[in-house]
């Protein structure tokens, strides 16, 4: 059973401090997990992690992560000078866009960025740089469908990310005739994949892949870049995937297919989001209200706009009400929010405890892909970030909205009083 990372009477004390809803991140699990995952590949002399900024912009957790040796992958300008405001610098830097503007270019040039390109005609906006970067990435769609262990993952081809395996062969050579020295190989196939197959099967694809456009091309490649995709047990009785085995996995191919290629020194690469963060983050939220209608409903505090993940993908987030973890799980509820939309409901007929008006409730698997897909709808303002430090304190990392915040940028006539 998931398990809040508080206990029942710290999380009491610590609403006392801050009031709900808040998101809720613990630094030991971010650090070990991050440990672990480079630990599981230091088989790979030039391994590094750029966690992907768009699960999780706050500066504090940013900061954290780069302490424990992680780059950071950036899709707009935003995420550009949010790294540079880090002191993230250079190849510590990539920058994986799509439908970019000529802008975004600039500045990921300027930053020393590893710049990854998603299309043929990308080079276009390259060759118009101040000077052709050393070091370029291409972002590779084989079209089809994906299948891992004979199961269909997903289907790149109704994506809208990458390059044809024909595109790549020319963007190769028109790059290289620009004076690029260095390449390296990205591919994003498949979400929230909770096998140990995944990275394996993607990695022997871009390796095999490498060695054809080496041998076609003479170009050389010094990296390639497993972007993210790696999942996370969001129900209770899935397991988490072991990233010692994805590792071994991954190794595996790269024995088979890069050594004997003579490509041996090929540096892997990883854009890992969800994984790194998500199970170390909580939603908190009060229940505030109960409706028995057709059905029995728990309004929280909280509601879409503090997270979207429910109401767009009808994703599954655990729910436990804090003190009341094993308790029976005896009475059905749809668990919601209160903004104006019928998709605003965090769980739909959830076995749980009886809930009583006041009671914590702690919704699981929030640390990335949480916070940051926020908004405003309904004039809904976006709630606090507490981290619980290393040595049981709390900081608060980012502060709640205020209704200042949300009017700062309108623009009223004149008669408006507010």
């Amino acid at each position: 059973m998931k398990r809040p990372f508080v206990s029942a009477q710290r999380l009491r004390a610590i609403a006392e401090e801050y009031p709900t809803p808040f998101h809720l991140y613990d630094e030991r699990g971010i650090r070990e997990n991050a440990r672990r995952l480079y630990e599981a590949f230091a088989w790979n002399q030039g391994f590094k992690e750029y966690f992907a900024i768009k699960a999780n912009p706050n500066p504090v957790i940013l900061s954290i992560l780069k302490e424990e040796g992680c780059g950071v992958d950036c899709a707009t300008s935003t995420e550009l000078l949010l790294a540079e405001a880090l002191g993230f610098k250079g190849e510590e830097i990539m920058f994986s866009s799509n439908m970019t503007p000529f802008e975004s270019f600039l500045l990921a040039h300027r930053l020393g960025a590893t710049i990854n390109l998603d299309d043929v005609t990308d080079v276009a906006f390259i060759a118009k740089l101040p000077s052709i970067p050393k070091k370029m990435c291409l972002r590779y769609n084989p079209g089809g469908t994906f299948v891992v262990s004979n199961g269909i993952m997903d289907t790149p081809a109704e994506a809208k990310f990458g390059m044809t395996r024909a595109q790549l062969s020319e963007a190769v050579r028109e790059l290289l005739h620009l004076g690029v020295e260095e390449f390296g190989l990205h591919a994003f196939l498949v979400s929230n994949a909770v096998t140990n197959d995944y990275y394996p099967a993607l990695a022997r694809l871009l390796f095999e892949t490498v060695r054809e456009l080496h041998e076609e091309t003479g170009a050389r490649f010094t990296f390639v870049n497993l972007s993210g995709g790696i999942g996370i047990p969001y129900r209770p009785d899935q397991q988490p995937v072991d990233i010692t085995a994805v590792s071994a996995g991954v190794q595996e191919a790269f024995e088979e297919v890069l050594i004997p290629a003579g490509l041996g020194n090929v540096a892997i690469v990883t854009e890992l989001g969800r994984y790194m963060l998500a199970p170390y983050g909580q939603l908190i939220a009060t229940a505030i209200r109960r409706k028995e209608t057709h059905k029995s409903y728990i309004g929280l505090d909280a509601c879409a706009a503090d997270l979207m993940r429910p109401a767009m993908y009808r994703a599954y987030h655990h729910i436990t009400v804090a003190g009341k973890e094993d308790h029976p799980h005896d009475h059905i509820y749809d668990v919601v929010g209160g903004l104006c939309e019928n998709n605003d409901k965090f769980a739909i007929d959830r076995p749980l405890p009886k809930i009583e008006l006041g009671d914590l409730v702690v919704i699981h698997d929030t640390g990335a892909h949480g916070y940051s897909m926020g908004y405003n709808y309904n004039g809904r303002l976006r709630s606090a970030e507490v981290l619980l430090r290393m040595d049981g304190t709390t900081q608060l990392i980012r502060r709640a909205e205020t209704v200042e915040d949300y009017f700062a940028t309108m623009k009223f006539p004149q008669s408006a009083r507010l």
